[in-house]
């Protein structure tokens, strides 16, 4: 799958911010735990190339319980969006607004609990089988945001660095009931509202927390040969994972017994030593 990827350098003309939308959000305390199971070739993957792995929110359709649902606005908000355009383009209206910015809007899921239900229910489809990294939320927060910091971040699109156009925004997940709840009562809401709230019935077992890399809806985005930038399925943020566990931002590997004699063969070689990991 193409990826776009996040990469450090040292004179960008920034245009990201960092956390610009936390007053809308709900974050959890330093020293939370969250749990992200992966398949045991993804963390390998991972750790090698140095990356956290988001996918746009507008494309979780090709897996099982996968939410098409995603970051969409909401059916009884979709009425109204429908029928506001803006002052001077009025055929644009709210609600192609939010369906392009959700296009533009990457999400790397966590939990907040380490459950039956993130065991069992996602990363079924790998042959290696599947482990479960351990962060310390107020560490993860802190590595990325110096990731993004001002002017040492860009995009690597297609090989050629550009300006870093997302704004970086972590959140738990609000549970609501999608076929009543409304959001829009006396003004429109920002669409990262949207990247943070699911379904109740369906989803809210699994305690998400979730960091989101988004751009805005508006207008597009030219690179320097002219051409239009296009937002693929997947994007790829630097995160060293040996750096993170000197930090603290990772406090253990878990895995079941089935995948113990791959990472045990291959952590050492990434500077990572076994006795990491726990069942």
């Amino acid at each position: 799958m193409p990826t776009e990827k996040l990469m450090d350098r040292n004179k960008p003309r920034y245009q990201g911010k960092i956390e610009p939308n936390a007053h809308l959000l709900t974050v959890p305390p330093d020293g939370q735990l969250l749990y992200k199971v992966m398949r045991i070739e993804d963390l390998l993957r991972s750790i090698t190339g140095n990356y956290l792995h988001f996918n746009r929110v507008d494309s979780y359709i090709d897996f099982h319980d996968a939410d098409p649902d995603d970051g969409r606005q909401l059916p009884n908000d979709l009425h109204d969006n429908e029928k506001i355009g803006f002052k001077n383009a009025p055929e644009f209206t709210a609600a192609k607004y939010y369906d392009q910015s959700r296009a533009r809007t990457y999400a790397c899921c966590f939990s907040l609990e380490n459950s039956d239900i993130i065991w069992g229910r996602y990363e079924n489809d790998g042959t290696k089988g599947k482990a479960c990294v351990v962060f310390e939320f107020g560490k993860l927060r802190t590595m990325l945001n110096e990731t993004l910091r001002l002017g040492t971040a860009a995009l690597l699109y297609n090989g050629v660095k550009c300006d870093q156009v997302f704004d970086l925004n972590y959140g738990i997940v609000k549970y609501v009931e999608r076929s009543v709840f409304k959001g829009n009562t006396q003004r429109l809401l920002n669409p990262i509202k949207y990247t943070y709230m699911k379904d109740r019935g369906k989803y809210s077992e699994e305690k998400e927390f979730r960091i989101s890399l988004s751009s805005s809806g508006f207008g597009q985005f030219a690179l320097d040969n002219g051409s239009i930038m296009k937002f693929l399925p997947a994007l790829s943020l630097y995160f060293d994972f040996r750096d993170a566990i000197k930090k603290g931002a990772i406090v253990q590997l878990q895995y079941k017994s089935a995948s113990n004699d791959l990472l045990m063969e291959k952590l050492p070689q990434f500077g990572i030593v076994p006795n990491f990991l726990t069942e």
